[in-house]
């Protein structure tokens, strides 16, 4: 167990487990093991990627490999090996982030102190798997991350502190994700100390304003130019870079990688309708509002201008990209 001084921050380093698997995890792991002694990362196991679909290890597995930590990628968590398996390893803490699975009661226990969480947003909004995405897509100005002491619900647990930083209007989520990633690593090197010398008290959700994120689908990056054009913009750069945004043009499929809005309000157009395609630019008509398409790809083509795009395809007047009402 760590000794506190008098800023609270431990004399010997604190026993922790580690339970993270994407990208988004590795700072945490990075901020984890300067102010840990990690006994353990557990990540899900190694999945097959790219054309080849060659099995490929989670970067958490890769970044624990670089620190020489012991790796484990179990499967199944609830079998009573797992949990006495972690219990016996007599740790302080287990810091959960962006694992992937719910964890079961045995696992939480297992730590001396129970299992805290890096959780990307302002709890109780957007509980769930892909909090940055729907963070935008819902058109908010300001996220953050939280620091959570977990119980067995989905992101439900009593919160012990948070760091806030505002949306760009024109952040996508990957972009996003790179700054909560930092950001996580950071509140959890300032807040993990005052935690484990009791100097952090759980602080209750309030549960009636929680707000749901749930897993993304590809069905989710279809565009309803139906829309108000922010509303529509939002939903294009929160979709940024999975499962990305897309409607359809005369039966083809064309992926929306950059959009901005040109006008805000008023009606200029049946929603989809291309209002200007040239070397000027690609001008759609929203529910309300104008969009300015900025970079697409056709199906079958590489990504492109809407200067490139409007000079390969030709686009006739009244020309209509696909909507889908939501």
């Amino acid at each position: 167990m760590s000794v506190a001084n008098s800023d609270g921050i431990g004399l010997t380093k604190p026993r922790a487990i580690f339970f993270g698997t994407p990208e988004f995890a590795v700072p945490c792991l990075l901020a984890l093991n300067e102010i840990a002694n990690i006994l353990l990362v557990v990540c899900q196991p190694d999945r097959p990627a790219g054309r080849g679909m060659k099995l490929t290890p989670p970067p958490v597995k890769v970044a624990a490999q670089e620190l020489s930590l012991a790796v484990e990628q179990p499967t199944k968590l609830r079998p009573p090996a797992f949990a006495e398996h972690l219990r016996a390893l007599n740790a302080d803490v287990a810091v959960v982030v962006a694992y992937g699975r719910i964890l079961p009661n045995a696992v939480l226990s297992a730590p001396r102190l129970g299992c805290v969480n890096v959780h990307a947003s302002l709890l109780p909004k957007y509980r769930g798997a892909a909090p940055i995405v729907w963070a935008i897509v819902h058109g908010e100005h300001e996220t953050g991350v939280s620091l959570m002491h977990m119980d067995e619900g989905m992101d439900t647990g009593p919160e012990l502190a948070r760091l806030s930083v505002p949306i760009d209007p024109n952040e996508t989520a990957g972009a996003l994700s790179e700054r909560l990633s930092e950001l996580g690593a950071t509140l959890l090197r300032e807040a993990l100390p005052r935690f484990l010398n009791g100097q952090l008290q759980d602080t209750p959700q309030d549960h009636a304003g929680a707000t749901l994120a749930p897993i993304l689908k590809k069905s989710d990056g279809a565009i309803d130019f139906a829309k108000p054009a922010r509303a529509v913009h939002d939903h294009i750069r929160g979709m940024s870079p999975w499962p990305g945004a897309y409607t359809e043009l005369e039966g083809k499929r064309v992926k929306l990688l950059r959009s901005s809005v040109v006008e805000e309000g008023g009606t200029r157009g049946k929603p989809g309708q291309v209002l200007r395609a040239d070397r000027h630019g690609l001008w759609v008509a929203c529910g309300s509002g104008v969009l300015a398409l900025e970079e697409l790809q056709l199906e079958g083509r590489k990504r492109s201008t809407a200067e490139q795009f409007c000079a390969g395809q030709r686009l006739p007047t009244g020309a209509r990209f696909a909507t889908r009402r939501s």
